[in-house]
């Protein structure tokens, strides 16, 4: 029989549920997902660092979970975007205690255990989403009922008390998303300097499609003294206005003409380095289906996403442009340099399990580079 579990928000909302996974406690940003499929990806994701995922699909689980990588290595293994867990807890509404897939090697609430991350089924979930899009920034813990510890979540969140709620935008998380030595990839001729904020594998597997040399760099690593025909800034957790000196350092690379591209928090540290502002938003952009188009022309795309910040529209300097919105807010998904090869994107052209309207994206930063 399963154990009760209990999910407490920060405005003092309690709900009541099962337990799976790990039976601990665990604290972050309620956030959501609308994939359907995707979980063991989005789970993955260096993005969901310290945020309580919540999925409205109510069929999650059902077609296991694959076989574990051992690590970040050639070829990438498909199905997940890092080596381990990132998110700090789960909802669902439903699982699938039976799975059924050809590459299925584990059930959900198995993997879930083996990698220490609490999960709490048996919610409304959509009910869920309406709240976190109308309390602005909303905190959550999963309480089992009867817990051995807490998730463990690195150095950052150390809980003095049952009652704590960890919110991953007071502290710089980086360190515990970036990879701690450099590393390469593939042996293509346009090298590729992939500034490591909590990238996704997919990024990686997008340029080694095109024949790059990726060098993978830790977040802090010295920009200056790194050789590369263009530059990426990963996406990754946060606030970026808790990234040590990398802004500072992004802006450094503004002198050369090399292309850089940046994307999800990648886009927001791209975006203070020109100048520009940036702000909490209250509920965030989040989902499989934000609609965004293209300034200037009748181009529109389904992206996905996950950001609580946004770059504020008058902060943005004369000499850079909008290069996307969202068509339900109008904020800014992306900007652009008017006459040298610097762009970013608040959405994830990379996008694992999809959609893949953006994937163009590297195409052309990449042809900007050959040239």
């Amino acid at each position: 029989m399963r154990q009760k579990c209990k999910l407490v928000l920060s405005d003092g909302t309690s709900f009541s549920g099962e337990l799976i996974g790990a039976p601990l406690r665990a604290s972050g940003e309620l956030v959501f997902t609308t994939g359907m499929v995707g979980y063991s990806e989005a789970i993955t994701d260096p993005s969901y660092f310290g945020q309580i995922l919540c999925f409205t699909y109510p069929l999650i689980g059902n077609y296991g979970i694959p076989d574990l990588p051992r690590g970040l290595e050639l070829p990438i293994p498909s199905g997940f975007e890092s080596a381990k867990a990132r998110a700090a807890a789960v909802i669902l509404a439903i699982d699938s205690s039976e799975v059924f897939h050809w590459n299925s090697f584990q059930s959900l609430d198995t993997w879930l255990t083996s990698q220490g991350v609490p999960a709490i089924v048996g919610l409304d979930t959509r009910h869920l989403v309406h709240l976190i899009r109308s309390t602005p920034n909303l905190l959550a813990r999963i309480e089992p009922e009867n817990p051995e510890g807490f998730r463990d979540m690195g150095a950052v969140f150390q809980p003095k008390n049952a009652a704590s709620f960890f919110d991953p935008g007071n502290h710089n998380v980086l360190p515990e998303v970036s990879t701690s030595e450099k590393m390469v990839f593939g042996k293509g001729k346009i090298r590729v300097g992939l500034v490591d904020c909590g990238v996704k594998w997919n990024i990686i597997r997008q340029l080694l499609q095109y024949e790059c040399e990726v060098q993978l760099l830790p977040w802090n690593t010295r920009l200056s003294d790194v050789d590369c025909d263009m530059w990426l800034l990963s996406n990754g957790p946060g606030d970026p206005t808790r990234t040590g000196d990398l802004v500072q350092q992004v802006e450094g690379l503004f002198t050369s003409d090399r292309p850089i591209l940046g994307i999800c928090l990648g886009h927001q540290i791209l975006s203070l380095a020109a100048g520009a502002h940036t702000r909490r938003m209250a509920y965030g952009h989040r989902s499989h289906n934000q609609p965004v188009y293209e300034v200037g022309t009748r181009r529109g795309y389904i992206t996905s996403q996950n950001h609580s910040y946004v770059v504020e529209d008058a902060s943005l300097p004369s000499d850079w442009e909008v290069w996307f919105r969202n068509v339900n807010d109008q904020t800014i998904e992306g900007i652009r340099h008017k006459t040298k090869p610097f762009r970013s994107v608040q959405f994830h052209p990379e996008a694992s399990g999809g959609p893949r309207d953006t994937s163009w994206i590297f195409e052309q930063i990449l042809a900007e580079v050959k040239k």
